[in-house]
């Protein structure tokens, strides 16, 4: 088997690969987007032509894979946890339309909020919508793991769920990877119309079965190669780690860990196994990343007031876990600090140097100081930190798309002047649709789509809609005389604020579109440019 060095995201797409992948769906976002930019640069998958393009957002993503697994072919899903409430719809009803080739659904969560909006644990998701879950302890796991959550999601007809944490998605260690990748699935046609027209007939009737499902999912838990129960001499203690904990648990004991221990890697909770720990041990530790979710159900479980860990306080409720916080939960000193250092200067992030955002937000600034009380509704992207110096320039930043529907509830409700800055690739994630409610109205709104040509924040993917958004805008509605395009540039100055005070005080619905590419695919392109003419 040949041994190769991969981030954990590098290893799952590559597990994907060689476990006959047909086409991956995603839209950026930190920490999952290597997965499919690793597919996207692979030979392999050139050479067999697996679908590797960027959708607009997780929902059309979603959706696409399920339209791939309903001709028989393997499909996988990638997104950050917030991109899982995106796609929630398709997500939670793949479910009950069930799968006809596999689908895995991999989810990267983000504890601690390194760029992200919350902490959101996706194992939830997993057991709201009924269907299994894994979660890799490391990263030959991650790879091995795709292989087994496709031929599983095929034998028991229902999506997977896979759940991993920034420290998993972004580091490395040697994977071995098999010889001969599978074959891809052929196309069929044994996707079944009454499975998947969720009239409610036949979604009463899927609602039964996969209900019913759940004792067979439950047994396969227990039995899991990836659900492992290690004897222990100490019984003063259990351990029970899930994903990336367990392997913070074993760097605590390089010499063998003393205490019976059960790994959890794959959903539903194998309840079994964890009645033998509660039982067997004086005390049970309780070793996740995110949220208490295992806590929660083995205190639903059990009687026993000496469980240990993230409800109590023994383990930090919020934010990534590490060796040092593991340790000091057994009992034991720690050997390494993993805190930040000291004597390094904090530096908080900003907009580059050159960057278009900052002559927006520069022009936005020097207009709204000729009014009272103006309100600007941010949105996700580079362009967000106009909230740090030296911009203070947005109040609010609340998900993909909301800075156009709130600046529109804010007008509703009397506020004048109410501005939106969205992304060029936000706007076609989710912001489309809400232009499309305040046209409708006429809402008494300007809205600024600041175009830098590439998906900036998630280091220069493309952009659904780049040279397109003057016909999304007419499309949708919006006229050509409040449709103003601009280059943001310092010498542009005064017809850019020029334009923003037009649009402010014109009562109704308006579009400033600033167009200039980001600095760093620009000096990408160039040295690309430079390299071609030698």
């Amino acid at each position: 088997m040949e041994k190769k060095l991969l981030l954990g995201d590098e290893a799952i797409a590559l597990g994907a690969l060689h476990a006959g992948l047909s086409g991956v769906y995603a839209y950026p976002g930190t920490p999952s987007t290597e997965i499919t930019e690793f597919i996207q640069g692979n030979a392999l998958a050139r050479e067999r032509g697996v679908h590797s393009r960027w959708s607009t957002n997780e929902k059309t993503a979603m959706e696409a894979a399920l339209g791939m697994s309903f001709m028989g072919k393997r499909s996988m899903v990638c997104m950050k946890h917030v991109g899982l409430n995106v796609c929630a719809d398709p997500f939670v009803n793949s479910g009950m339309t069930g799968v006809n080739g596999g689908v895995v659904v991999l989810v990267a969560d983000d504890p601690s909020m390194h760029s992200s909006q919350d902490e959101q644990d996706s194992r939830f998701y997993g057991k709201f919508a009924l269907i299994p879950t894994f979660e890799p302890s490391n990263q030959q796991e991650a790879y091995d793991m795709m292989a087994v959550a496709f031929d599983y999601s095929e034998r028991i007809k229902l999506p997977v769920l896979m759940r991993v944490t920034t420290r998993m998605a972004h580091s490395r260690a040697v994977v071995e990877c098999v010889d001969t990748p599978r074959q891809e699935n052929e196309l069929n046609y044994a996707a079944e119309a009454k499975n998947w027209v969720l009239l409610p007939a036949n979604a009463r009737r899927r609602n039964d079965f996969v209900t019913a499902q759940q004792a067979e999912l439950e047994a396969d838990a227990e039995k899991s190669t990836y659900n492992k129960y290690a004897e222990g001499t100490d019984k003063s203690l259990g351990i029970l780690a899930s994903g990336i904990g367990y392997n913070y648990v074993m760097e605590c004991f390089p010499g063998g860990c003393p205490y019976p221990i059960l790994k959890i890697s794959q959903y539903p909770l194998p309840k079994q196994q964890v009645r033998r720990l509660l039982a067997e041990c004086q005390r049970v530790l309780i070793v996740e990343e995110g949220q208490p979710f295992i806590e929660d159900m083995v205190r639903g479980v059990s009687e026993s007031q000496n469980i240990l860990g993230k409800l109590d306080g023994t383990l930090p409720r919020t934010g990534e876990l590490n060796p040092d916080l593991v340790k000091k939960a057994l009992g034991m000193e720690p050997d390494q600090c993993f805190d930040p250092c000291k004597d390094v200067a904090p530096r908080p992030p900003a907009l580059c140097l050159g960057c278009g955002h900052r002559d927006v937000y520069a022009a936005l600034n020097e207009v709204l100081r000729e009014y009272d009380n103006p309100r600007v509704f941010g949105d996700i992207g580079c362009y967000t930190l106009g909230f740090l110096p030296p911009f203070h320039a947005i109040h609010s930043c609340v998900d993909m798309g909301a800075s156009i529907t709130m600046a529109k509830g804010a007008a509703d409700a009397g506020q004048w002047p109410a501005v939106a800055i969205i992304g060029d690739s936000t706007f076609t994630h989710s912001g489309m649709t809400g232009l499309l409610d305040a046209i409708n109205e006429n809402a008494d709104i300007t809205v600024i789509i600041s175009d830098n040509l590439t998906t900036g924040m998630t280091g220069g993917q493309d952009s659904a809609g780049t040279n397109k958004f003057e016909a999304i805008c007419r499309g949708l509605g919006l006229s050509d005389e409040h449709l103003r395009v601009v280059v943001p540039l310092p010498k542009n100055m005064p017809e850019i604020t020029q334009a923003i005070r037009d649009e402010i005080n014109y009562h109704g619905t308006s579009v400033i579109i600033p167009r200039r590419e980001c600095m760093q695919t620009l000096q990408r392109h160039l040295k690309q440019k430079k390299a071609q003419a030698k």
